[in-house]
């Protein structure tokens, strides 16, 4: 996204189940192995990558299918794979709810980059509304909260 110059990891979210499975098969004959919950990685690689079917990151569902129209953008296309990029308020809502600090600094900076296309309002309020379909929904509001008011301490919202 041009955002950030590092990473630790891949997070991928793979809709379709069929698509999933067969992504996991590939895998396996490619010689990655299951390393974390979700995480995948061939011996050697620096990078771990994380793999969700559905519409659920980490413990994190979108409300909406990541494949419909205004839910995602391209970021490549190869001849049977395409890899796109969630939208900016299903990508920062999903990093608030797992709370850590490299995640809300990830959600500050992207917010940063991209202010001109963000609502702060509606990605407040897509935040909430997930929340409430979340089983930790306390805990993900005190969250969403916190971030609100570094927003306001960064001057990037009143």
């Amino acid at each position: 996204m041009d955002v950030k110059s590092s990473t630790k990891d891949c997070d991928f979210i793979v809709p379709a189940q069929l698509e999933y499975a067969y992504l996991i098969r590939v895998l396996k004959d490619l010689d990655y192995k299951q390393v974390t919950g979700w995480g995948w990685n061939k011996n050697g690689d620096p990078f771990i990558y994380d793999l969700f079917p559905g519409k659920k990151i980490h413990t994190t569902e979108l409300l909406e299918n990541p494949l419909l129209p205004g839910h995602h953008s391209l970021f490549k296309e190869f001849s049977q794979l395409y890899v796109e990029i969630l939208n900016e308020y299903d990508l920062i809502a999903s990093k608030l709810f797992r709370g850590t600090e490299v995640d809300v600094d990830d959600c500050l900076t992207l917010l940063k980059a991209r202010k001109q296309g963000i609502d702060i309002q509606l990605l407040e309020k897509h935040a909430r509304e997930l929340a409430s379909y979340d089983v930790g929904e306390l805990r993900v509001l005190g969250q969403i909260d916190r971030f609100m008011e570094l927003l306001k301490e960064e001057k990037l919202y009143d």
